[in-house]
């Protein structure tokens, strides 16, 4: 078996392969002599950033040594934090993360590291690099596992942000290992994470779940808000808010908790949901942020009230919906409320829908920029807008149209993993078998096998 030279050894082959002196290649590799020297006779070890000027002096790829850097400076070496720390940033840099691993290890079995591997973690995931700090929050929680301490719930809340995806089983499995950490948060972070996982289970239609985290967020909102003008002390607390003011905190667990009661047939309940944050005359803040939230508040009270009576039978706000929405940039939420009051009441939408007509199409293959925890409500709701539209116009004998806006849903929620609304597509697919043509039964013949294979169970809607 071949042996592979040190990094000393190789440079010295370098050396004496291009005939030159330690001082002409301190000189290309913008090094004092007496570092070369000391390298290479073995009375000193090098940096990282040393290591990669003799790698450029060498033309060699930047990471060419890491390996051997990590086995001869790290491995061989006993534990010194500071030295270590620009190396495992270099291996970020240039997507080394088998070198980096390799060198955190050494880390992980000594608990005086702990804070610095969390830190490491913190400023990576900041800096974007989430699947390098997923690895680093995973062992630091592994460390902390007998601590009930908060570093170990952040952790816990940065591996559930980087979990959170497409797939809506995944998100149902990262949200219910998340939960029993969400108390022993900072309140004002706890604040951010009981929002994100109202969010998400707001995606999986779990609305018990939606309701019990929303409330939880309330509560916690309103103690933090009376602390904060009792004490005076709301420019500290500002800057660790994420989404906005804390007040709009408060108002948006109340707007989630309607929206829970509202898709549980709860409308009164729902109502006295929507009072809470269309009347905000008791916030204080008048800046421009602040005033700019209560705004918002108030148009989306305004229009779930509309939704609240429609959903509720009162058919007669139709026209005043449609209209109040025509004015707005983006309607799909309230698209989707229109084609589910037309078919829990049947009524005929057909004129709003060729009014709409232009939204529609450029909502079939839309893209989205907001967060992960938003994007599952909006592509969740991309599914259903589908499935209630598909389901209208099959109820009314459009069969090519319905089998169409059926295969957008059911392809959408195939791609989520979403079991529930596939099964949904599924029952009313089954529904109207006979009238899909045959290229149209032989595509979900397709996906039914490859349903039953990935383990999602059929059932009728």
């Amino acid at each position: 078996m071949e042996i592979t030279p040190t990094i000393r050894a190789e440079i010295e082959r370098y050396l004496k392969q291009k005939g030159l002196s330690m001082t002409q290649f301190g000189r290309i590799t913008d090094l004092n002599v007496g570092t070369v020297s000391g390298f290479i006779t073995g009375n000193r070890s090098l940096s990282v950033n040393q290591l990669d000027r003799i790698t450029m002096g060498m033309n060699l790829p930047p990471d060419y040594f890491y390996e051997r850097f990590v086995e001869e400076c790290v491995e061989e070496s006993p534990l010194n934090w500071r030295r270590v720390k620009p190396f495992v940033y270099r291996c970020v840099e240039l997507g080394r993360l088998d070198c980096l691993q390799r060198a955190v290890s050494m880390f992980l079995d000594s608990p005086i590291y702990t804070h610095s591997l969390f830190e490491l973690a913190e400023d990576l995931f900041h800096k974007g690099y989430r699947d390098t700090a997923a690895y680093l929050y995973e062992n630091v929680a592994v460390s902390e596992r007998k601590q009930h301490s908060e570093r170990l719930a952040l952790c816990q809340y940065r591996l559930f942000s980087i979990r959170i995806g497409e797939d809506q089983a995944q998100n149902l499995q990262t949200a219910a290992k998340f939960e029993p950490f969400v108390d022993r948060l900072d309140e004002v972070i706890q604040l951010d994470a009981l929002k994100d996982l109202a969010n998400v289970y707001r995606s999986l239609s779990l609305w018990d779940k939606v309701y019990k985290f929303s409330c939880q967020m309330y509560k916690l909102g309103r103690i933090q808000y009376n602390l904060v003008h009792n004490s005076k002390k709301e420019t500290g607390l500002k800057n660790k808010l994420r989404s906005g003011p804390l007040f709009a905190y408060i108002a948006y667990a109340e707007l989630m908790c309607a929206c829970a009661c509202d898709a549980k047939g709860n409308h009164k309940q729902a109502l006295e949901h929507i009072q809470g944050y269309a009347d905000l005359s008791w916030v204080k803040e008048n800046d421009d942020e602040s005033l700019y939230w209560k705004n918002q508040f108030q148009q989306w009270a305004k229009i779930n009230t509309y939704v609240n009576r429609l959903m509720s039978g009162d058919i007669s706000v139709l026209p005043d919906y449609v209209e109040y929405i025509s004015g707005e940039k983006h309607i799909f939420a309230e698209l989707l409320n229109i084609v589910e009051v037309a078919n829990r009441y049947d009524i005929d939408i057909d004129h709003i829908l060729q009014r709409f007509e232009p939204q529609i199409a450029a909502y079939r293959d839309s893209e989205h920029t907001s967060t992960l925890t938003e994007q599952q409500v909006i592509l969740e709701g991309n599914v259903r807008f589908w499935y209630k539209l598909a389901k209208y116009n099959l109820n009314r004998g459009r069969y090519s149209y319905g089998f169409k806006c059926l295969i957008d849903a059911f392809e959408k929620a195939r791609t989520l993993k979403h079991a529930l609304l596939i099964a949904n597509c599924v029952g009313l697919f089954e529904r109207f078998r006979a009238y899909a043509e045959p290229g149209i039964q032989a595509r979900y013949n397709m996906w039914e096998r490859n349903d039953r294979k990935d383990g999602f169970a059929i059932c009728s809607d």
